[in-house]
């Protein structure tokens, strides 16, 4: 299957020309953080906490696929919650949610824009009470531009359109859970040269929160290990953005669509 994408953003093409090399003969000196240590508890998997590190992505999807973001993480949350049904990632990108659960056993099923599948259409995302368990990985509006498809979230002209669609999104996936279902979202934050910063992350839980859904637990802190930004020296000042935070949303029992 061929992909269209485009890793430019327009937005930030000011940034991207003032982009200078590294000093030459000067190697990479990867810096070292002592992470707190966990308490002792009954967890089925103990080194998921809400710090989440690790460096080795997996063999899962293909690593050159833009936000690509590995599936250890998808594989340590689905043996935490261990769902009993069906597993759906409705934005699935290269497939890396579908690897996890085929090495697990877990049946699945995953659909993508590049497949003519708009999550946030509601008449499209038409299951009800289907999925024990959805895993999301949206696009954090423009920062990476996806498919040439004008309902890819990625390319909504106006944050108010993108955050139109994605609560959209957000209420078909509480649909489309069983009661007690997951919802887990990994969503980044996002400086915008027009917008300036948008924090997608509260967007997230706002919009989640107005489809009736609550939060099951911390948020998980996902250190972005492997980002194309890290590996880019640039003249201007800022506080660059090393994480991600991955969200687990309950859909109550008595939960009804509004």
């Amino acid at each position: 299957m061929m992909y269209t994408t485009s890793t430019v953003n327009p937005f930030y093409a000011a940034r991207t020309q003032r982009l200078v090399q590294a000093p030459q003969g000067q190697p990479y000196k990867p810096v070292y953080a002592k992470l707190p240590q966990a308490p002792i508890n009954a967890s089925p998997v103990p080194h998921l906490t809400s710090l989440y590190h690790n460096a080795r992505a997996g063999e899962y999807g293909d690593r050159s696929y833009p936000g690509n973001c590995g599936g250890n993480l998808i594989k340590d949350l689905l043996l935490y919650f261990r769902p009993s049904g069906l597993v759906f990632d409705p934005m699935s990108g290269s497939g890396t949610c579908r690897d996890v659960c085929d090495e697990l056993g877990i049946p699945s099923m995953s659909w993508d824009i590049h497949d003519g599948f708009d999550a946030c259409d509601p008449e499209v995302f038409s299951a009800r009470e289907t999925f024990d368990f959805i895993w999301a990985h949206p696009a954090y509006w423009r920062q990476k531009l996806y498919a040439d498809d004008a309902r890819d979230l990625s390319r909504a002209p106006t944050l108010e359109d993108f955050l139109r669609r994605y609560g959209r999104f957000i209420r078909n996936c509480a649909r489309a859970l069983k009661p007690e279902g997951k919802l887990v979202i990994l969503m980044g934050d996002y400086s915008d040269r027009k917008e300036g910063f948008v924090p997608l992350t509260w967007h997230t839980k706002r919009l989640a929160f107005e489809s009736g859904l609550t939060q099951h637990c911390t948020d998980i802190i996902r250190f972005s290990h492997g980002a194309s930004s890290s590996r880019k020296v640039y003249r201007s000042s800022f506080i660059p953005g090393l994480h991600d935070t991955c969200m687990v949303f309950d859909k109550p029992a008595d939960w009804r669509l509004s």
